[in-house]
């Protein structure tokens, strides 16, 4: 069942990027899912200049030989002062220029994006920030002019349009101002250099007509821009919608270092196991240039400032983080680390520099699960070696787990190896597998016979 089960999911698969011509794949934005690292989980409103090129050095020296390429400043960089968050715009000491955009916070980034971006692309990474969705309430209030255009902020601003959980700004009409308002935007931010835009409070609600603008304006621009909608669940009713004008987009609430919740719970954070079928239920509109996405990989050290809780080592258990990278590779989720690289640990470490694993995540093909229930679940996918097999126990003990290839097109015994414990498992006919609790296996069965 296991292999016969993945053949047919190669079929709506279609083998999408082993097919694009290879001059195609590289001109795709995204063309296997986006890796890198972002600064909510561990920063969460407060990084400054210095602290993000350290991160940036990190990444460069130790991740960057591995695939991993975005440095992303996350929310907030335009506040002077964000450890004030709620107290007057004025005392924060928001940055916003004469055309109504945010500008970054000179006591915070004293040389400017420009310049960071510029040294980030200097060590061969790319650089990407976060915005919410809309223009400023004070570039409303004044009606400052939009630059480049005939028309002023109030002619773009949508008042009814508030994000529940940050006021800094209206949306955008569907109108020649709104999008002369985000062509303006994205020409600045073209200018500084940036490679990634992760744009939040618009996929849930779900807001197409400001994706569609914003995906048009980066169009525009004639840069190649990742375009990330955040946060989420995206409703699958918009699937198409945010396939076509987005390189991912978020499938769940933010997710933390929580392994599961009663089914009742709130939907923030998300747990890691509710992922498991959120992934399952977008495997068809997973493909190059659009990725549906499970979120950061909130692992390791989250400290100084966490963007939710107290600074803290991560609340999963060892187990649990390698089960969180398992699936997102598996399942070809971005992956987007958000613990803080300058407190890495060995164990971390090895997570993120697993070359088998992280191949998995860029270059497979036909992933999907083979079966999922409260007790556990099992992915499968194709490479060039073999077949993938991730086997992930959601009980509290150590339990035994198999599958077999019996109906795959492959007979007899096959070379098993396990990916994360770099041994092999010999020949066999099946696999039959201690999977330890809340833990995985991840396994490739060798095309060649023995």
């Amino acid at each position: 069942m296991l292999r016969s089960r993945l053949l047919s999911s190669l079929v709506f698969a279609g083998l999408a990027l082993a097919l694009l011509p290879a001059a195609t794949a590289q001109n795709i934005v995204a063309a296997t899912p986006p890796m890198g690292w972002n600064s909510w989980d561990s920063f969460g409103l407060t990084i400054n200049q210095s602290e993000f090129e350290h991160e940036a050095d990190y990444m460069h020296q130790h991740l960057q030989k591995y695939g991993w390429q975005y440095m992303i400043i996350d929310e907030g960089w335009f506040a002077g002062y964000p450890d004030k968050k709620g107290v007057p715009r004025k005392v924060e000491g928001y940055n916003i220029s004469p055309n109504g955009l945010y500008l970054p916070a000179p006591n915070r980034f004293p040389s400017g994006f420009k310049a960071i971006a510029d040294y980030v692309h200097s060590l061969g990474l790319k650089f990407g920030i976060h915005i919410i969705h809309g223009i400023p309430r004070e570039a409303v209030a004044k009606n400052l002019p939009i630059l480049g255009s005939r028309f002023t902020a109030r002619q773009a601003a949508k008042t009814s349009d508030v994000c529940a959980w940050n006021s800094d700004n209206y949306g955008v009409k569907d109108n020649a101002a709104g999008q002369a308002y985000y062509d303006s935007m994205l020409r600045m931010y073209a200018s500084w250099g940036v490679d990634f835009l992760k744009v939040d409070c618009i996929s849930q609600p779900y807001n197409a007509k400001e994706i569609q603008m914003i995906h048009k304006a980066i169009l525009k621009t004639g840069r190649p821009i990742v375009l990330s909608l955040s946060p989420g669940p995206t409703p699958l009713k918009d699937a198409l919608n945010a396939e076509n004008n987005a390189n991912m987009w978020r499938i769940s609430n933010d997710m933390w270092d929580v392994w599961s919740k009663p089914p009742d719970a709130p939907s923030f954070p998300q747990s890691l196991t509710a992922q498991f079928g959120l992934l399952a239920q977008w495997i068809p509109f997973r493909g190059p240039g659009h990725w549906p996405d499970a979120d950061m990989l909130p692992i390791g050290t989250l400290a100084p400032h966490p963007g939710w809780g107290k600074p803290r080592v991560s609340r999963l258990n060892h187990e649990e983080e390698r089960t969180l990278v398992t699936l997102w590779s598996i399942a070809k989720s971005p992956l987007i680390m958000g613990g803080n690289l300058l407190k890495m640990d060995p164990y971390t470490l090895s997570l993120l520099t697993n070359p088998q694993v992280i191949a998995i995540d860029q270059h497979s093909y036909g992933n999907h699960p083979l079966t999922l229930n409260e007790n556990g679940s099992i992915w499968a996918a194709a490479g060039e070696d073999g077949l993938y097999v991730a086997l992930f126990n959601f009980e509290d003990k150590a339990r035994v787990m198999s599958a077999n290839w019996n109906q795959s097109g492959l007979v007899g015994p096959r070379i098993v190896a396990d990916l994360w414990s770099h041994q092999s498992l010999g020949s066999r006919s099946d696999i039959q597998v201690m999977v330890p609790p809340h833990g995985c296996r991840l396994l490739l069965v060798e095309h060649k016979d023995e």
